[in-house]
């Protein structure tokens, strides 16, 4: 295996970012590769605020991973800046070989460097390999989440 790259994604990344994000039943249900518009217009948005770091894990020239990590100022807990790790993908034929934990180590430390108290991710309720993935690195299943479509 090459050298690790984690840097921000640009836009020559995103047709490699929605591939992997359509890569599972669930994003082939919501992602559409063929249509990138909407795509780039979302990273443009992202690239302007500074508490949103989309990105990429790139080994020798070619996307592999990639992951969204927000930083989101708050009131509670005596005014805590927390962490949401969102959109972690992997490359189908890098699954296994630790890049998935060297991404989440990745946003836990630029966490750790943005002065956050928490970490925290969803996960959907199906994805039981990412859940065990997720408990083997330290996160809690502590919360229900909920959801409501607009």
């Amino acid at each position: 295996m090459g050298d690790l790259e984690i840097r921000p994604a640009t836009t020559d990344d995103v047709s490699a970012i929605v591939g992997m994000l359509a890569d599972d039943p669930l994003g082939a249900q919501r992602e559409s590769p063929d249509d990138l518009a909407p795509y780039l217009s979302a990273l443009e948005r992202l690239c302007a605020d500074p508490n949103q770091h989309l990105m990429v894990a790139v080994r020798d020239g070619r996307v592999v991973g990639t992951l969204q990590l927000t930083i989101v100022l708050g009131l509670s807990r005596r005014g805590a800046t927390r962490s949401i790790i969102e959109g972690v993908r992997i490359h189908a034929d890098e699954r296994g070989s630790g890049l998935g934990t060297q991404l989440i180590q990745w946003a836990i430390d630029e966490s750790r460097r943005q002065n956050c108290q928490l970490v925290q991710l969803t996960s959907d309720s199906t994805r039981t390999d990412a859940h065990r993935f997720y408990d083997r690195l330290g996160f809690t299943a502590s919360h229900v989440g909920f959801k409501l479509p607009l």
